[in-house]
């Protein structure tokens, strides 16, 4: 679901998702003519919470607003410069308190929710500018806000939580159908703002997408193209890892299958120069892209624009989810693999990969196409009694994880099995955190486990100093026992000695070994 800087642009996807589903099911008024949304604060916090319902009329195109009774006003004209829109506001919830909103059929927008200040929205004369507080010079770029989408229309109620454009505000969506069965999505872990913001801010290179108010209050995570839009990311970061799997269909075939119900429809690309053609079953050729840049994969735009027809778009939204999640040149059938085989790789969208790590059910909007295989954080039903949104807690410790990866405080890179040789004898070294399963350990029983059930030992059961960090067949021996401490030393009780970054090296591929605990940053980590 992509999300533009106004009303007119913005809600065209919606629209798109609404006509494809009223080509499939028959036309009927089902659900009341107002739904019932109700807003639940239980994020604790203590501020003022503000609502708006925006959006178009999709049967003329009408944009507008939506009261709190479900009355639907188009805006007046605006200007150039943009003129101030009036105050829509409606009066959200206290803590731990519920508002009722109506949404009339036939609207598709947004609703959003801010804390302690109001929104500032304008008018030009093509329609209303979304806040859009990664832009320079935003009157909301110091509010905490976030927002819903939705469509609601004769054949049902679509309603998402979306970080296509940024992670702020921790809420969930529900709908609740004819027959009482209620479905939810977006809901955080607990701890899960926090993880998304630590695990950013640990991530290499990523730290500028956390963007704060002077007193340290996050407001919101942006999300990867936003970032760079604004100069706090490298604008060509995923270029390498674009043109490697873009060269890789030079010498083999991509098949790409973007309709999950007909696996009959296939389609062939193969890349020449720096152009991926694509063919039919019967050797037509139907679609080319041109190497896409960093930007583009970001977007989804550009080199990869999706149309909305049968063959093109669903093409490009296939490529553009799997350049995402670092699954194309790897898996040769598109969509493929399945989540655990999703943001492998030191270069990745870690923005997606973290979004998507700490939701309960482990689905968010954290890109454009991330309905490309059902990982959107959405919520539909045909015949809606009413939906929902709630406000979940901001903080919360969440219980460590059984597995996790093992993070150095000093620079944010992982413990890692290099090349994933689980072989005994295999030294240990540190590299950028990919979420790979040779950076998983489990803390069993005293000792530090690969998921593959061996053990992190100290060669030859050495107390020197220096002596190698390594794997080892689980044995139960005293050189396989770790603690990591509250002060973040990870410790062999045996040797009294911390595991330790070697001669201080900041790069990939830095060795571990053991080392006299002396408190430096080197010998510091954290489960991630």
């Amino acid at each position: 679901m992509r999300t533009r800087t106004k009303w007119f642009s913005a809600l065209a996807a919606l629209a798109a998702t609404a006509s494809v589903a009223t080509a499939i099911i028959p036309a009927q008024a089902i659900g009341p003519d107002l739904l019932p949304m109700n807003v639940t604060n239980n994020s604790g916090r203590s501020e003022a919470v503000h609502l708006y319902v925006l959006g178009t009329d999709i049967r003329n195109g009408r944009l507008g607003y939506v009261n709190q009774a479900g009355a639907f006003t188009p805006w007046s004209p605006g200007g150039n410069p943009p003129t101030p829109a009036p105050d829509v506001s409606i009066a959200g919830p206290g803590p731990g308190g519920t508002t009722t909103l109506r949404v009339p059929r036939f609207i598709s927008g947004r609703v959003y929710m801010s804390f302690g200040e109001k929104l500032k929205f304008f008018l030009t004369p093509d329609g209303l500018v979304q806040p859009a507080p990664w832009a320079s010079g935003d009157p909301n770029s110091g509010i905490l806000f976030d927002w819903s989408e939705f469509t609601y229309n004769d054949a049902g109620l679509w309603l998402n939580s979306s970080q296509v454009d940024m992670f702020a505000v921790p809420h969930a969506v529900t709908v609740t159908g004819a027959s009482g069965a209620t479905k939810k999505t977006g809901e955080l872990k607990p701890g899960g703002r926090d993880a998304v913001i630590n695990g950013i801010r640990n991530q290499a290179g990523w730290g500028g997408s956390v963007m704060s108010r002077p007193d340290g209050t996050v407001l919101r995570v942006l999300a990867p193209g936003k970032a760079a839009d604004v100069g706090n990311f490298d604008r060509n970061y995923l270029d390498s890892y674009i043109t490697q799997a873009w060269n890789a269909y030079t010498g083999k075939t991509l098949t790409v299958q973007p309709f999950g119900d007909r696996p009959d429809v296939k389609y062939f690309g193969r890349t020449s120069g720096t152009t991926m053609n694509f063919t039919n079953s019967a050797g037509q050729q139907v679609a080319s892209f041109a190497k896409p840049s960093t930007a583009n994969v970001w977007g989804c735009d550009g080199a990869l624009h999706a149309p909305n027809d049968q063959v093109v778009g669903p093409i490009a939204r296939t490529l553009c989810a799997a350049l995402h999640r670092t699954t194309l040149g790897r898996i040769d059938v598109q969509p493929g693999g399945g989540p655990a085989d999703f943001y492998q790789g030191a270069i990745t969208n870690h923005y997606s990969r973290l979004v998507h790590q700490n939701m309960v059910d482990g689905k968010a909007y954290g890109f454009a196409f991330d309905d490309v295989q059902a990982q959107e954080s959405l919520v539909h039903d045909g015949d809606p009694r009413s939906a929902g949104i709630i406000l979940t807690p901001f903080g919360g410790s969440a219980p460590p994880p059984a597995v996790s990866s093992i993070v150095s405080d000093w620079h944010g890179k992982c413990i890692d099995v290099p090349n994933w040789n689980f072989a005994d004898g295999q030294r240990l070294i540190v590299w950028n955190c990919t979420g790979g399963t040779n950076q998983k350990f489990e803390f069993a029983g005293g000792t530090l486990r690969t998921e593959n059930n061996k053990c992190v030992d100290v060669a030859w059961g050495s107390t020197a100093n220096g002596a190698a960090v390594q794997l080892s067949t689980c044995s139960g021996d005293p050189a396989q026992q770790f603690v990591l401490s509250g002060a973040g030393d990870l410790v062999n009780p045996q040797a009294n000695k911390c595991v330790d970054i070697a001669e201080w090296n900041p790069d990939n591929d830095a060795v571990l070994h053991m080392w006299d605990c002396v408190g430096g940053a080197n010998q510091k980590w954290h489960r991630g």
